[in-house]
């Protein structure tokens, strides 16, 4: 059996999940502490729960086909201010230099209340003789005043990085780590590139350290499979990138989560909610693609593309605030914060005439509810008592607990309150659903999301006493992932690769979009990925002058996939009618090529009486198995073949492009060519849909069957 190891390198503990590659099922898991104090660091850890998992399955190094970590070392490192004091090597010349100083000039960029990243700087101008020799002296002067790591800033390097890599020669040559902005970003604007970029430096060295004792540790276990990182955008990269972007794993611990729901939940259009003991990361998938941003550091921009993840502080160990004895409030605080038992995960014999008191986790923290038992044991009344006792948690979850336990623990809060145990409960749930739906509701109006259709996955050893209740309150469909409690290091495992391309071009010509799409390409297989199974997605952002291309690849092709059960045409109709709730008798397969299907159904909506209608096709793009690839509120559905293609790309794209007095705006755009979906919606004009499609259908043949989807860009 082929295997794929994920192992997630937690604050407390390390885990690792042990996947099927052939039928991407979890075989095993396993758990051991994360070894901070080790003199290898946390990477004595991985190599323990490696050991451990190979072991406990009898796997040999050489069946190992994938393995990828993800870690926190570098969220860590920012948030407890662990970074190394930054050099900036500023190359100019004449006035334009003058206005490259400022903008390099970062001085201290504030990690948390109390510490922040230090950097200093020095000027050389380029156009001299001497250049390399000031930039060495330069480099010489920054490490006398404590800098550690160097940073190359220039402006407009992304066109011309020459002075920036000579630069980083220097440092490699005097043995100290460099970083130059055009290696972080290529797209212009010196302050946020060279912010960017000093965040990167700063974490280099222990990053360095830590990278080389994991890839040297898992050489020695005798896996030969290149050892993959989990970035902060939901892919994986080789260590090799680590190295150079270390930056690129800050915020990754979320990531692992969402790719989990991507790719062994099979996620398209919902919202991902992976619930711990203190918070709820949540973050958006839409149309198969996880939403990303920059990330912000120290109250700054950067140009580090992350998910968009939002937190809040409602999780399964969340405490219960109260006030005069009543429920006031849930969370922030947790029960181990209290250094108190949980009530839901106590034996019920241990609660003994519990009387209702209130404890400060800290001074400046309101009260939260614990019982008081005259056997002098204390217990604390947490969110996940309230779910159970709600009968929200099944007997399958992680998060199910001693239901009579609870009922004993909160019966004097239920008491002061005048109600039932239950419906104390219930008001606790309504209160922590309250926080954690108004970021729901904002990330679906932020990427205008149909909360019709729109499912919430459950994920993390807490979901089960967040999501239900919140589907409930919202009125929308739930699941829990299967494996939910260890959904994270799944997503480890299963992680594609993935790189990002940025470019500031204004006015892009075919030519240049193209180029950026090789690029983002190459740097996928650069990292590892199968050329064969590269998938390139471009957009044009005409505001920011931007070019953006994202490639996506596995490491190998999967020789068989074990999970694919095809499902008839009339299965994978019921699951449409379910997925766009309407009756499966109103739902019609519009367009098929074997693989994919377009469904609809025709909705009609009244306004005034019946005397005006508005008729609209909610499409759905699903695959053999049923699964729902893409959806739209009101889609056109074409076919067509690979000899007559252009035309009617250029027709159904004209069909439905919008003509107003600011000009014109094309439709969102879709071509759907065996199991693929070649999405088009982020060009300008019809001429780089037609090149760019060009170049994805090259190997097309004049017989093969192909879709094409558009709706309008509101959709």
């Amino acid at each position: 059996m082929k295997v794929r190891i994920g192992i997630d390198v937690g604050g407390t503990f390390t885990d690792a999940a042990l996947i099927n590659n052939d039928t991407f099922e979890l075989v095993s898991t396993a758990k051991v502490p994360t070894t901070h104090k080790d003199k290898a660091g946390v990477a004595a850890g991985i190599v323990q729960v490696l050991r451990e998992i190979m072991e406990k399955n009898q796997v040999k190094p050489e069946d190992v086909v994938f393995i990828s970590h993800g870690t926190t070392q570098a969220t860590n490192a920012l948030l407890e201010g662990d970074v190394v004091k930054v050099g900036i090597v500023t190359i100019g010349k004449g006035i334009e230099g003058a206005k490259s100083k400022s903008d390099t000039v970062m001085g201290d960029i504030p990690l948390t209340a109390t510490k922040s990243l230090h950097s200093e700087n020095k000027y050389v101008e380029s156009e001299t003789e001497a250049f390399c020799q000031n930039a060495a002296e330069a480099v010489i002067q920054l490490q006398e005043k404590g800098c550690e790591a160097i940073v190359a800033a220039e402006a407009f390097s992304v066109d011309h990085p020459e002075n920036e890599t000579k630069v980083s020669e220097i440092c490699q040559e005097k043995g100290i780590t460099a970083t130059a902005t055009n290696e972080i970003s290529k797209l212009y604007g010196l302050k946020v590139r060279t912010r960017t970029a000093v965040v990167n430096a700063s974490i280099m060295p222990k990053m360095l350290d830590a990278a080389n004792m994991t890839e040297s540790s898992i050489k020695k276990a005798g896996i030969q499979t290149p050892l993959m990182v989990m970035r902060c955008d939901g892919g994986v990269m080789t260590v090799d990138e680590v190295r150079r972007r270390p930056i690129l794993t800050i915020l990754s611990g979320p990531a692992a989560g969402v790719a989990g729901a991507l790719m062994y939940e099979k996620l398209t259009n919902g919202i991902f909610l992976e619930v711990g003991g203190t918070s709820t990361d949540i973050s958006c998938v839409k149309d198969g693609k996880v939403m990303v941003k920059y990330a912000e550091v120290g109250g700054h921009k950067t140009y580090l593309t992350s998910l968009d993840v939002r937190t809040v502080g409602i999780g399964g160990g969340s405490m219960i605030q109260i006030e005069n004895g009543k429920i006031s409030d849930v969370g922030p605080r947790s029960v181990h914060i209290a250094g108190l038992d949980y009530e839901v995960y106590s034996d019920s014999a241990d609660i003994v005439d519990p009387v209702l008191c209130a404890i400060k986790p800290t001074d400046t923290d309101p009260d939260y509810a614990y019982v008081q038992c005259s056997n002098g044991k204390k217990f604390a009344l947490s969110l996940a008592g309230a779910a159970n006792l709600a009968g929200y948690v099944k007997d399958e979850d992680y998060a199910k607990g001693n239901v009579e336990a609870a009922r004993k623990a909160w019966k004097p809060l239920a008491d002061n309150m005048g109600m039932s145990v239950e419906e104390a409960a219930k008001e606790a749930l309504r209160l922590s659903a309250v926080k954690n739906g108004k970021v729901v509701k904002a990330l679906i109006e932020d990427y205008n999301m149909d909360p019709r259709t729109i499912v919430l996955v459950g994920g993390g050893g807490g979901a089960a006493a967040v999501v239900p209740h919140l589907a409930e309150t919202l009125s929308m469909k739930h699941r829990n992932a299967k494996n939910a409690s260890v959904i994270s290091t799944i997503g480890v495992a299963l992680a594609m690769i993935r790189d990002t391309v940025e470019r500031t071009i204004a006015n892009p010509t075919q030519e240049d979009i193209l180029a950026v799409r090789r690029e983002a390409e190459e740097r996928a297989i650069h990292s590892g990925a199968s050329p064969e199974t590269v998938e390139v997605s471009v957009e044009v952002d005409a505001t920011k002058n931007m070019v953006r291309a994202i490639a996506i690849g596995t490491t190998e092709l999967r020789s068989k996939d074990l999970t694919n059960r095809k499902l008839t045409e009339e299965e994978i109709r019921k699951k449409v009618a379910e997925h766009l709730n309407t009756d499966i008798k109103n739902v019609y397969t519009a367009a098929g090529n074997g693989m994919m299907y377009a469904m609809q159904y025709k909705m009609v909506r009244k306004k005034l009486f019946g005397l005006i209608k508005s008729v609209s096709k909610p499409t759905a793009i699903a695959d053999e198995e049923g699964v729902i690839r893409l959806q739209k509120k009101n889609g056109k559905v074409y076919m067509t073949d690979g000899k007559n293609w252009e035309n009617a790309l250029l027709r159904a794209v004209d069909n439905m492009t919008d003509y107003n007095d600011g000009g014109k705006t094309l439709p969102n755009t879709y071509l759907i060519f065996g199991k693929r979906i070649l999405d088009l919606s982020g060009l300008l004009d019809e001429a780089q849909m037609k090149s760019l499609a060009e170049v994805e259908l090259a190997a097309v043949r004049e017989d093969d069957q192909l879709m094409i989807l558009t709706s309008a860009r509101t959709d």
